[in-house]
């Protein structure tokens, strides 16, 4: 029973093997001083700031957001495009009904400007 569980612990062994040298690696040659503005904190695409209800600009969420959506559409669309053979021309409309509404969101988004930068 127990040598069912070899592979496992040589790849959690190579694995962490891995991990150590290239930390160990890293730390060795890599150069360069650290100073306080590298070592800051670094969020949201802003320069921290002390006061959390100052105004901030939200393009960059928008963004983010915008990306997020059009990375799921491509998250259906590979599972869809192997099972089309499957699914037949029910899934193909489907799929264009889905692909219509995410164009309609898109040009909405380009039209209000969420996608250009001042």
């Amino acid at each position: 029973m127990l040598e069912n569980y070899l592979p496992v612990l040589i790849f959690l062994g190579v694995a962490t093997g891995i991990g150590v040298l290239l930390l160990a690696l890293g730390f060795l040659f890599g150069g360069g001083e650290k100073d306080a503005e590298k070592l800051s904190a670094y969020e949201c695409g802003f320069e921290p700031f002390e006061d959390s209800r100052t105004k901030f600009d939200v393009r960059y969420y928008l963004v983010a957001i915008l990306f997020i959506i059009f990375d799921l559409e491509i998250a259906f669309l590979f599972p869809w495009a192997v099972s089309l053979d499957t699914v037949g021309g029910f899934g193909l409309i489907a799929m264009g009904i889905f692909l219509a509404i995410l164009v309609v969101g898109f040009a909405y988004e380009w039209k209000k400007g969420a996608l250009e930068w001042d």
